[in-house]
């Protein structure tokens, strides 16, 4: 049995790494030798004072400062809030000073309108829109940039102005406020008054009669009117004039009823007055021997056609020559020309043969011409200021109705 051996520790030997062992043959192998390198690499160099790094402990790489980066940011960061804090109370500034502006640019026409509405005993307060921004510095110079007032619906005897519209600049304003204004002088002033279709038709035609235009002075009446139980059509054209420097006056012109297809009939003594076939009625009276001869039979009614009696009489018996003589169209013309007022009185057989009945014959010929005027006719007249003057420019008629335009200077409101 093998004794194991066994080495004893002297006291004098200091504490170390074990000695070496050399294998036997007395030679070391050098792969030993890198593997315990392998083990410590930088133990030769630091004689193991210094710490071998852990596998967790990790280092940033390394790079030079930028110094002028650094302070740029710093800069912004320090500046940014002060200017947002200016940029802010400035805009809130301006938002309170626009507010203030506004509610008293408000205020002033709010005012405005109701002091018109008061002393011109208007039924509707007016529209009054100041121009120019800012209002306040207006004010505090008490010389107004614009203004525009709308007045809706003003009574003009029979009929009424649909909208009165007036623009003035450069007002010169007495007062020390919005709310202590005074009075104020309008250097000039432009304005449109229009009276409309839609109200000609309600308070003249009631809803009867419609009126349009009819060129750049003439409106033209087109409706119905009930004469002896019997719904005639009525038409007139109706001209717009000036009369003196604030009024508006018309003329009708042109007034016929129709009775049907049959005959027209126009108040009045003139040459185109009176009763007359229309050109459809009388070709069909040409056509018809037994009705032209009716009408050829009456003396009177030859007399005003023009035709020689010996004539009327050959052709009162031979219907060829009836037809030569009716057909020509100076025939044709020659009877719608013709008054039938008189002799349809006369004798009432001829105005039956018409298809006309008496009593409407009677009751238009006592319609006189004026009597169907004033149902299209009217007229108004601008007020006249208190102070400066006023004038009517100029008349025209367009789709919506009939405009006047006026100017004025020198006009004082108020005191």
């Amino acid at each position: 049995m093998r004794t194991p051996h066994i080495q004893a520790h002297h006291p004098d030997q200091s504490d170390g790494p074990p000695p070496e062992r050399v294998p036997p043959g007395g030679s070391r192998n050098p792969y030993d030798e890198l593997a315990a390198l392998a083990d410590d690499p930088l133990e030769m160099f630091t004689d193991g004072t210094r710490p071998i790094p852990r596998d967790d402990d990790t280092e940033e790489p390394w790079s030079p400062p930028n110094h002028r980066r650094g302070s740029r940011r710093r800069n912004r960061a320090t500046g940014l809030p002060t200017m947002v804090k200016v940029l802010a109370w400035v805009v809130t500034l301006a938002c309170l000073v626009t507010l203030a502006d506004r509610w008293a640019l408000l205020y002033a026409e709010h005012k405005a309108s109701d002091q018109l509405k008061d002393r011109l005993h208007l039924a509707a307060a007016p529209e009054v829109r100041i121009g120019g921004f800012p209002f306040l510095t207006q004010l505090a110079a008490r010389r107004l940039d614009s203004v525009r007032i709308t007045v809706p619906d003003i009574p003009a005897h029979r009929v009424t102005l649909t909208q009165v519209t007036a623009a003035a600049r450069g007002i010169r304003i007495d007062g020390d406020g919005p709310t202590q204004v005074s009075g104020a002088l309008v250097p000039q002033l432009h304005g449109q008054v229009l009276l409309s279709f839609a109200d000609l038709d309600r308070e003249l035609g009631a809803s009867q009669v419609a009126f349009t235009s009819r060129g750049p002075d003439k409106v033209q009446a087109r409706g119905s009117l009930r004469v002896a139980g019997n719904d005639l059509r009525v038409r007139a054209d109706v001209r717009i004039r000036r009369a003196g420097d604030l009024g508006i006056a018309t003329s009708v012109d042109g007034m016929q009823l129709d009775i049907g297809d049959l005959a027209t009939y126009r108040p009045g003594t003139g040459p185109s007055e009176g009763l007359h076939l229309t050109r459809a009625s009388a070709r069909r009276l040409t056509q018809e021997a037994a009705r032209i001869r009716a009408f050829l039979a009456v003396p009177e009614i030859v007399h005003r056609l023009g035709v020689p009696d010996s004539a009327v009489r050959t052709a009162l018996h031979d219907e060829d020559k009836l037809h030569a003589l009716t057909g020509v169209p100076r025939f044709l013309h020659a009877l719608t020309r013709m008054n039938l007022v008189d002799v349809a009185l006369a004798h009432p057989a001829l105005l039956k043969r018409l298809g006309i009945d008496l009593s409407l014959l009677t009751s238009l010929t006592k319609l006189t011409r004026p009597q169907v005027a004033d149902r299209f006719s009217f007229s108004f007249r601008l007020p006249k200021p208190p102070s400066g003057t006023m004038r009517l420019e100029r008349l025209a008629v367009d789709k919506d109705g009939i405009r006047a335009y006026v100017s004025g200077a020198g006009l004082l409101l108020g005191r």
